[in-house]
């Protein structure tokens, strides 16, 4: 795609509504790989839906790429981990957070995760290191959460949500939830207000798909907040701005949290 190109595993910097100019690191690269395959995900089916920590990318080649970026002089707000995948699913995480910090000490670090490998001490080690850890959860039962977000063998909800209250224990920073509502998921409004209440984050960032998914894998899906497609796309059915102001009501009632809806 001669419009966004997205060749090397530093691409952007996007413009986020959450975080302003977000330049992404993907540790993930070769090939979208996660421990989800949500129905609504930005790169499309995931090629390999699997928990396999491995290093799928050499840290030094994720910091020779950023080192362009920074040499270029890019206007950057904050670093993103997100990319190809899973980025916890990354073995080598950690020295590539540390790398970073090294290359650019003054620039916030985030991931966005799905928060299934949070039992790992190794990822919790590693996460504690990063400035914002934002996790996902777009369903508050077991069945829903199967046929949303479609995990891999072995991950439940309840433990994903056992995860992120591990890694409460030893973070000190502010752990943000990232939930993706459509019409399908948007109805167990008091068990999802449970779930916020028990996870107590720092704020909720209330979100709808309002990108489409692709119909084939294509790195340039990374971060491609521009919507520029040259392959098959189908539009997802997204909340009304209505529904997303009444979601964001109730909850902010319920719960007391803040809600940060991307409508606003």
């Amino acid at each position: 795609m001669s419009n966004f190109v997205n060749s090397k595993t530093v691409y952007g910097p996007v413009k986020s509504w959450r975080f302003g100019l977000s330049l992404g690191i993907d540790p993930i690269f070769e090939t979208s790989t996660c421990s989800f395959n949500c129905v609504y995900c930005q790169l499309g089916h995931i090629q390999d839906i699997t928990s396999l920590h491995k290093e799928y990318v050499p840290t030094q080649k994720i910091l020779d790429d950023l080192k362009e970026k920074l040499d270029a002089n890019t206007e950057i707000d904050v670093i993103t981990y997100s990319g190809s995948g899973e980025p916890t699913l990354a073995s080598n995480l950690s020295d590539i957070i540390d790398g970073i910090r090294t290359l650019a000490p003054t620039l916030p670090q985030y991931i966005l995760t799905n928060a299934t490998e949070l039992h790992h001490q190794s990822v919790r080690d590693a996460l504690v290191k990063l400035d914002k850890i934002i996790v996902k959860i777009d369903a508050a039962d077991e069945e829903l959460f199967s046929r949303v977000n479609r995990p891999a063998s072995g991950i439940t909800l309840s433990s994903v949500i056992s995860g992120i209250l591990e890694l409460k224990k030893v973070y000190d920073g502010d752990i943000e939830i990232q939930s993706m509502f459509m019409p399908m998921n948007d109805k167990e409004f008091d068990e999802y207000a449970a779930i916020l209440k028990k996870i107590n984050p720092s704020a909720v960032q209330l979100n709808t798909p309002k990108r489409p998914y692709p119909l084939s894998w294509h790195r340039e899906n990374r971060g491609n907040h521009e919507a520029i497609f040259d392959y098959e796309v189908r539009e997802l059915k997204v909340i009304s701005p209505e529904r997303a102001k009444e979601i964001e009501t109730r909850l902010t009632k319920a719960t007391g949290l803040t809600i940060l809806s991307v409508y606003r």
